[in-house]
């Protein structure tokens, strides 16, 4: 992927709420701290580091896939200079609800 001074990734994929891009390990160490109005998965395809995340650090590796909710700040670090990450936006701003469904009631005769 071509790149130019300070950029690191390429968005490939743009469809209603869906973004995809690929990125490449970003040149300052550690990333910056981000928070994103989506939701957010990424899939590790090379490298490996360090996600930190809601006051957790979950190490990862190529082939591993990582969830990010909209709003929580989040950065990478401790990453391999060959880390190559698909990253997929999704979802309304805010992120999707979680919907809990409450547990049918049985009919009486």
């Amino acid at each position: 992927m071509p790149r130019t001074a300070g950029e690191h990734s390429v968005s490939l994929l743009q469809r209603d709420t869906l973004d995809v891009s690929l990125a490449l390990s970003p040149s300052e160490r550690p990333s910056q701290l981000t928070q994103h109005e989506q939701d957010e998965v990424y899939v590790a395809i090379g490298g490996r580091g360090v996600l930190l995340h809601d006051g957790q650090r979950d190490s990862f590796e190529s082939g591993d896939l990582l969830f990010v909710a909209a709003g929580t700040e989040h950065r990478f670090e401790d990453f391999t200079d060959d880390l190559a990450v698909w990253v997929v936006f999704y979802g309304p701003c805010g992120g999707e609800v979680l919907l809990v469904s409450k547990p049918e009631k049985a009919s009486t005769p």
